[in-house]
């Protein structure tokens, strides 16, 4: 029996998603929570990875195990034994060609700004800039010439191991949202590399205040080559908001 799950996290007291020798990950937690639910050990699968301190409202994973008592009752099995910062939403049973990585066919991230100095109660979910200024209209602008398929090698970041994924990605939205003092960024995409929206997140925000020129940005776009000037955006800002198959 294939198991499809979608979970939420608040990152900010783990080391990501994915498992590491630390066991302090959001897939550690779950596959512990599992192992006593099965009396076994059980492994998940998830619609990607998410980095340190970054968020999730809609993160999707899968796992196969033999359950008869119905989606309800082991989602109540789910409430109980995990961490408060990590929730399971839903739980439904599904056919066993789905698979929550290679079945999405894109994914949507938010990156929330604040413009000022955000309160304790919201420094943990959004990247505080300061008073400044920024010019809206040029991020907006020359987020749309990034719209499409292209190769984002210019804003992508190695894996641990050195490498990179396929950095021809397609970018359906590339969106900035201002409601009062607070930023949004807003991305859709069949796939992103490493690192890829908070340096999209951090780049177009330094055109915002003209710490950069949009033809600099270009300039590496259509080189294909991050420079030195292209940085990433702190994680605490960035939430998994929603994964689409």
């Amino acid at each position: 029996m294939r198991w499809c799950c979608e979970c939420q996290y608040d990152g900010t007291d783990f080391d990501g998603w994915q498992s590491q020798p630390s066991g302090n990950t959001i897939q550690d937690f779950i596959e512990k929570r599992l192992a006593v639910i099965f009396g076994e050990k059980v492994r998940i699968h998830g619609s990607g990875r998410t980095d340190a301190g970054v968020h999730a409202r809609g993160q999707v994973f899968h796992f196969d195990g033999d359950w008869f008592h119905g989606p309800e009752k082991l989602l109540r099995a789910f409430r109980s034994g995990l961490p408060s910062g990590i929730q399971i939403t839903n739980v439904q049973e599904i056919n066993e060609i789905f698979h929550a990585r290679y079945s999405v066919k894109k994914k949507r991230y938010i990156y929330q700004f604040y413009l000022g100095y955000a309160s304790p109660f919201e420094r943990r979910y959004k990247w505080s800039i300061g008073e400044k200024n920024i010019d809206l209209k040029k991020m907006n602008d020359l987020a749309n010439h990034l719209l499409g398929e292209h190769d984002f090698s210019a804003f992508g970041a190695l894996l641990n191991n050195g490498s990179q994924d396929n950095p021809v990605k397609k970018l359906y939205q590339l969106s900035f949202f201002l409601k009062d003092r607070n930023l949004l960024l807003q991305t859709e995409s069949n796939g992103y590399l490493y690192k890829m929206v908070r340096t999209l997140a951090a780049t177009l925000l330094d055109v915002g205040l003209k710490r950069i020129t949009t033809n600099y940005v270009l300039d590496c776009f259509h080189q294909k080559i991050r420079h030195e000037k292209i940085v990433t955006a702190p994680p605490q800002g960035l939430f998994l908001d929603r994964v689409f198959y």
